[in-house]
């Protein structure tokens, strides 16, 4: 059912706490299913995709158990997980397929993995030739490029391996098959990706170094049950914050949001274009938090590539919106992994902004935007992306009609309530 927005000069005014982080939300699952002992989680992410993770682990035996955004795990650790009657499957979630992955390779059982349309067309080649490296034995369409993917447990080795492009998640796949592997496992990463689970691991009692981009972790390590505080996600708090800094007279606090600084890359934006905004920090479960206050502002384009795209990939579909309304001329470059994710972000979000008057083009790697234009009303496509649904009903509180989107049911992969909580800061 397609969703009709439609607003009149408005202002945000209020405070929000955007849901829990959807990396953060994946990995509180995964490690306390993989720890000996009573894991509990606050703050989970109720969306899709992080659902997902928790019917896979059910599937290997674990008891997990949901009340609200609390979560509680109970688990003999690794080897009291049964192989899997049914598919695992792993819906939408990227992270689910590819982090399991590592995480079963290493088992002493057999299981099949499957997601939905889209995740059957995202590539698993760069998380399974390291694993491969390390003894796993995995199938698949295309020789293991394509899900379903089969994965017979077996023993692995651990391998010295560098990254030919930053992913946290390749980065996070060989690191969990390293915790089963025999011998030393170190990944070198270009530039620094997500450390989300790096800090995890260490959360859950695993010993890992990290020295000038070398990680590294000794196979053989048991995680130790632990609780764990899940602030609120930036990728998610971005649509908020930009929400904020496009419309006239608004002023949103977006209270305990993590704020790691692999992931920050959106705040470095902003900053560079001129927003007006303020940071209150503080530290949960190892990780970075703060409330943000975001103002409207006058925002002027600028350049972004380089080391920062991996910092704020998840969020470029907004800041493409955002540079609709800056002053000059914004350059989005060295982003081609858009082009992998749920839909090929690049062409998307330049055919839906196109249509609802943006002056922006396509490159190969990114994209180009000039601003100030006006947005005017029309039905836009969200592909099933939930950040491309989130950025165009954003982008209908700026245009001069009412704005149809279609398919907004994708956005409960990772914001289920954002047109309520969005709806809620009207002022």
């Amino acid at each position: 059912m397609a969703l009709n927005l439609s607003y009149a000069s408005p202002s945000l005014k209020g405070a929000i706490q955007v849901p829990g982080d959807k990396s953060i939300s994946h990995r509180s699952i995964m490690f306390g299913a993989m720890a000996a002992g009573t894991t509990t989680v606050e703050g989970f992410l109720l969306g899709d995709d992080c659902l997902s993770t928790i019917s896979c682990f059910r599937k290997l035996g674990v008891e997990i158990n949901l009340d609200g955004d609390k979560v509680t795990i109970k688990s003999g650790g690794e080897r009291s997980w049964e192989e899997p009657s049914e598919v695992l499957d792993t819906g939408n979630s990227g992270t689910t397929t590819r982090l399991m992955l590592g995480i079963l390779a290493g088992t002493s059982f057999h299981s099949v993995m499957a997601g939905d349309e889209s995740i059957a067309k995202r590539p698993m080649k760069r998380i399974i030739d390291p694993l491969r490296q390390m003894g796993a034995d995995i199938r698949g369409r295309r020789d293991g490029q394509y899900t379903p993917l089969a994965v017979q447990g077996t023993k692995l080795t651990g391998i010295d391996y560098t990254l030919p492009v930053a992913s946290a998640q390749v980065k996070s796949a060989i690191l969990l098959a390293g915790l089963k592997a025999e011998g030393k496992t170190r990944v070198t990463e270009p530039v620094a990706s997500r450390d989300h689970t790096e800090i995890m691991l260490e959360h859950f009692g695993a010993k890992i170094s990290r020295n000038n981009g070398t990680i590294e972790i000794d196979g053989g390590q048991t995680l130790t049950a632990n609780h764990v505080n899940v602030p609120g996600d930036i990728s998610s708090a971005a649509f908020m914050i930009g929400a904020a800094l496009i419309t006239s007279n608004s002023e949103v606090k977006l209270t305990n949001v993590g704020t790691n600084p692999t992931r920050t890359g959106i705040l470095d934006v902003i900053s560079q274009m001129g927003a007006d905004f303020d940071i209150e920090e503080r530290q949960t479960s190892g990780e970075q938090a703060a409330d943000l206050t975001i103002r409207s502002s006058a925002l002027t384009g600028i350049e972004i590539g380089g080391d920062l795209i991996p910092r704020l990939i998840d969020e470029i579909p907004l800041i493409a919106l955002i540079a609709t309304q800056a002053t000059g001329t914004t350059v989005i470059k060295d982003a081609e992994e858009l082009r992998v994710k749920e839909t090929d972000r690049i062409a998307a979000v330049v055919v839906e902004l196109t249509k609802l008057g943006a002056d922006i083009q396509a490159t190969d790697d990114g994209m180009i935007i000039n601003g100030p234009t006006p947005l005017k009303g029309e039905s836009v496509k969200t592909y099933g992306d939930h950040r491309l649904g989130m950025m165009e009903a954003v982008a209908a509180l700026v245009a001069s009609e009412e704005v149809v989107i279609d398919n907004p049911a994708c956005i409960s992969v990772s914001y289920p309530d954002f047109i309520e909580q969005l709806n809620s800061l009207l002022n």
